[in-house]
């Protein structure tokens, strides 16, 4: 089974995402803040990454610089959802090995659900997904 760790700092927005894909049948992992986000992403080896990009403590840029310079993390798609729609921070999520990058309010949730399952169906672990 796919296991999914939800990086988000928002308690509603992460409670219906961790609903949602444990509905479809997913393992589902939620953290708070980037740095636990990291601390759960090493522990437990997730299949896939939702990232939010503002957080406290370390945002998800940080974070996901952090995961793709892990030996034993940077092969984990890491798919960005955000509320903010600027070009600057997609590019440089997808630069820094992002293989998405959604803004909430323009997906819906079966939207994202949908996006994760391409995202999963496309690769392997032992492949370094591309942008």
């Amino acid at each position: 089974m796919a296991k999914i760790l939800i990086i988000e700092d928002d308690p509603l927005m992460s409670r219906m995402y961790k609903k949602i894909f444990e509905f479809e049948k997913y393992e589902v992992e939620t953290a708070t803040d980037g740095e636990e986000g990291l601390k759960k992403a090493s522990l437990s080896k997730p299949t896939l990454i939702l990232l939010d990009i503002m957080m406290p403590k370390m945002n998800g840029i940080q974070v996901l610089e952090k995961l793709k310079a892990d030996p034993s993390l940077k092969k984990i798609p890491v798919i960005i959802l955000t509320n903010l729609s600027g070009q600057t921070d997609a590019e440089t999520a997808l630069k820094l090995g992002a293989v998405k990058y959604i803004v909430k309010s323009e997906y819906k949730p079966e939207e994202v659900v949908k996006t994760v399952k391409g995202v999963l169906s496309g690769y392997t672990r032992s492949e370094i997904p591309k942008a």
